[in-house]
């Protein structure tokens, strides 16, 4: 059996992850998207510790990945939720782990078919590596390295706690 490094604080990292990010928005004027599902539960964390006035948006990627014809669409796709003006905003793309960079290619495909944003970045809390596309995250509060069979996924507890876990795939 391979050997399991202990995995990040989830918790610890997204109050690391909302200090990184705290000298560089607005709280007037940031708007958070955060890619379900793992996402969304850091965006909304994110958007309480930073004090963000504009509500949190959701979206689900499934339809605006480029491998959709091969992984089709999962069971539990949800609907996108941007709930402000696209247009001329700075929006902050929230995730839980960063990989191939797939998923926020698709993400940037499906912010700007509801408008052209002034500047996009992006937040993760982990970058495990294995880049497939020229995409960086501007905060980021852990980098890790994992076997290409193990995947990070990010769970929710009954009480809200975050914390990560290694699934062989």
């Amino acid at each position: 059996m391979p050997q399991r490094l202990p995995l990040p604080d989830a918790e610890a990292l997204c109050a690391a992850l909302a200090e990184a990010m705290r000298p560089h928005v607005d709280p007037a004027a940031t708007a958070l998207v955060g890619i379900h599902t793992g996402g969304v539960w850091v965006a909304e964390r994110l958007h309480a510790a930073l004090g963000l006035k504009l509500p949190p948006g959701s979206m689900d990627v499934s339809f605006y990945r480029d491998d959709f014809h091969q992984r089709g669409l999962h069971a539990n796709a949800k609907t996108s939720q941007i709930p402000f003006e696209v247009d001329g905003a700075h929006i902050v793309i929230v995730d839980d782990v960063l990989h191939t960079g797939r998923t926020i290619r698709a993400a940037m495909n499906e912010l700007f078919d509801y408008g052209r944003p002034a500047r996009i970045d992006l937040a993760v809390l982990i970058d495990r590596g294995g880049r497939e596309l020229p995409i960086a995250p501007a905060f980021c509060a852990h980098a890790l390295s994992l076997p290409a069979a193990q995947m990070l996924a990010l769970e929710q507890a009954a009480d809200g706690g975050l914390s990560f876990r290694v699934i062989e795939k």
